[in-house]
């Protein structure tokens, strides 16, 4: 077990309690602003924020001789402690029973999370612990050891506290497992890149020579096709290895009608094989963002529901218009999502789709995340699942490129 102690975190503050309570959104659009490496200090810095302002005042009232929350840090893989208070004189009898709190040997899994509970100890000293979680890498718990038994509006209290700890460490891990699902994507896209490009320039290269060769007819009309195919996939390959790159987002405003009826024209002929139907929304509504990328999200969430739905299904691409963002909902009427699907359904690679890559959706969450929204996958109670994303009315400047923000 690591410790180690900061001044914050034994810093007295006078006055009443405030306890941040972070929304997950707004951690993670400061944070992918960010360079990675700077992306793994903020959250780890976001962390420590949190669960050394918690309990200070608390353990004050409390009269603690000594307190400690134990965790487990994904980015170092290993669990640490943020002792909040040490005994300032400490005795060899007072040494020793630190030893034994911190050899967790008095721990047994029964313990109730979120619960305070004292232990039962041969010696005549009051102990409390409040498991956070339990973990497959070790216990996290919150650990009090106090001069005298702590009343019952006292105990309400340290969970409380509990709860918030807890809040804040799976805001962490969010954040965290997030961070490694944008990198990953990264790599790939930017391998996909290096891989593609070459092989499209001669494409591209040969099918112009072809067409110039050829005298006027089919062939050469079909060399034509071929050239100007193969240059929207080279301009669709450059989209995409933009979308690693945070900073280049081509933001207008654009009519969210527009964007899906490009996106249902792209997939007419799968909705036309299926004999699928699509009911929309009809009131209009203007999204500032890059229209290519918006447009791919709405392919890979229909495409996706496409593949899913029954034959002469409704798939449904509804909107609502709030103050400061727009929620978008792409729904089917397919067999829905299991409880593995709804936990790894934006990691990449990972597909239910026969022959499926695995990186549609995971492209649609990386967009999504560059355009400071956020993306989610649902059941629905009727049936079906329904994908889910709210975009701002307006993003920040340090997002866009080539526009100006609207004032």
């Amino acid at each position: 077990m690591n410790f180690y102690v900061s001044e914050a975190a034994t810093e007295r503050h006078p006055g009443s309690l405030k306890i941040p309570h972070p929304k997950m959104a707004d951690v993670i659009s400061i944070a992918r602003k960010l360079d990675p490496i700077d992306r793994k200090s903020f959250c780890q810095l976001q962390l420590q924020q949190f669960i050394q302002q918690l309990p200070t005042q608390l353990i004050q009232q409390i009269s603690a001789l000594a307190t400690w929350l134990t965790y487990w840090n994904p980015l170092t893989n290993h669990r640490q402690s943020v002792q909040y208070k040490l005994p300032t004189v400490a005795d060899a009898d007072q040494v020793a029973f630190l030893n034994y709190l911190s050899s967790e040997d008095w721990w047994f899994p029964a313990l109730p999370t979120l619960n305070l509970s004292k232990l039962l100890l041969p010696s005549e000293e009051h102990v409390y612990i409040c498991p956070i979680q339990q973990q497959e890498t070790g216990a996290e718990y919150w650990l009090l050891w106090v001069a005298e038994p702590l009343t019952p509006s006292q105990q309400h209290s340290v969970e409380l506290h509990a709860q918030l700890m807890a809040h804040s460490l799976n805001l962490y891990r969010e954040c965290c497992r997030q961070q490694s699902k944008v990198e990953l994507l990264e790599q790939v896209i930017q391998k996909a890149d290096h891989q593609l490009r070459n092989p499209l320039a001669l494409m591209g290269l040969y099918s112009t020579t072809l067409e110039m060769s050829l005298p006027e007819g089919d062939l050469r009309s079909q060399a034509s096709l071929i050239r100007e195919a193969t240059e929207e996939i080279s301009l669709c390959l450059k989209e995409v290895s933009s979308c690693g790159q945070q900073a280049r987002l081509r933001a207008e405003h654009y009519d969210l009608r527009t964007i899906l009826a490009d996106a249902i024209h792209h997939l007419h002929p799968w909705l036309a094989e299926k004999h699928l139907q699509i009911a929309q929304s009809s009131e209009s509504v203007l999204l500032y963002g890059d229209f290519w990328q918006l447009k791919q999200v709405l392919i890979n969430l229909i495409s996706n529901a496409v593949h899913f739905s029954p034959v002469r299904g409704t798939i449904t691409c509804q909107w609502q218009v709030f103050r400061h963002e727009v929620l978008i909902e792409v729904r089917d009427q397919g067999p829905g999502l299991s409880e593995i699907d709804l936990s790894q359904i934006f990691t990449p690679f990972y597909s239910r789709r026969p022959g499926g890559t695995g990186l549609g959706l995971s492209i649609s969450q990386k967009i999504i995340l560059d355009h400071q929204g956020r993306i989610w996958a649902q059941n629905l109670p009727g049936g079906g699942a329904g994908f889910s994303f709210a975009l701002p009315r307006r993003i920040e400047a340090g997002i866009a490129q080539s526009s100006e923000l609207p004032l």
